[in-house]
């Protein structure tokens, strides 16, 4: 920690190296980071205090699982939705349950955020691209993991009081700002 940022190095595995080269940007659980130094186990990204003060970076034990992700660069395929790293919460999982192969999530997210969250719309849970089964007034959602989700991601760790990334669509984001306010 330096002055309420600090400095992580994250292992990657066997992953490409250039993938986290000096300046690329990688999603860390969804959350959007630079990479600074590298080599070809590991780089290290600098958090700011705003950022650990609305996601789960700052409470992640050393040797703990994430998720990674390059950014997208152009010409790639678009997968999914648009999730930009920009982290707007934390929330807990209240529920695991299966349902056949796959498993049903249960979160409670901050009630502000339920307003940009809809049945069959998306989420970003700890950066991974989800649908939206069921969403409450009060930020309860849930999203189904199908099982190469659960295997590819850090979701086969959850457990009943994880606390998760959130990041809402941005297209409802921008609709928000967009549309006037007088309905």
């Amino acid at each position: 920690m330096r002055r309420g940022d600090a400095r992580l190095r994250i292992a990657t595995g066997s992953l490409d190296p250039r993938q986290w080269s000096a300046g690329a940007s990688v999603a860390v659980n969804g959350v959007c980071l630079t990479a600074l130094d590298s080599d070809a186990g590991s780089f290290v990204a600098d958090v700011s205090a705003q950022t650990l003060a609305v996601t789960n970076l700052g409470s992640l034990a050393a040797g703990a699982a994430v998720n990674l992700e390059p950014a997208l660069r152009l010409g790639e395929a678009l997968d999914g939705h648009w999730v930009t790293g920009h982290v707007d919460a934390t929330a807990a999982v209240t529920a695991i349950d299966g349902d056949g192969p796959s498993q049903r999530l249960r979160i409670q997210a901050p009630r502000a955020l339920s307003r940009y969250l809809a049945y069959k719309g998306s989420v970003a849970v700890d950066g991974v691209s989800l649908t939206l089964n069921s969403v409450s007034d009060d930020g309860d959602f849930e999203v189904t993991i199908i099982p190469h989700t659960r295997a590819a991601t850090i979701v086969q760790h959850y457990g009943a009081g994880t606390t998760v990334n959130i990041e809402v669509d941005i297209v409802a984001r921008y609709l928000e700002r967009l549309v006037p306010q007088s309905f």
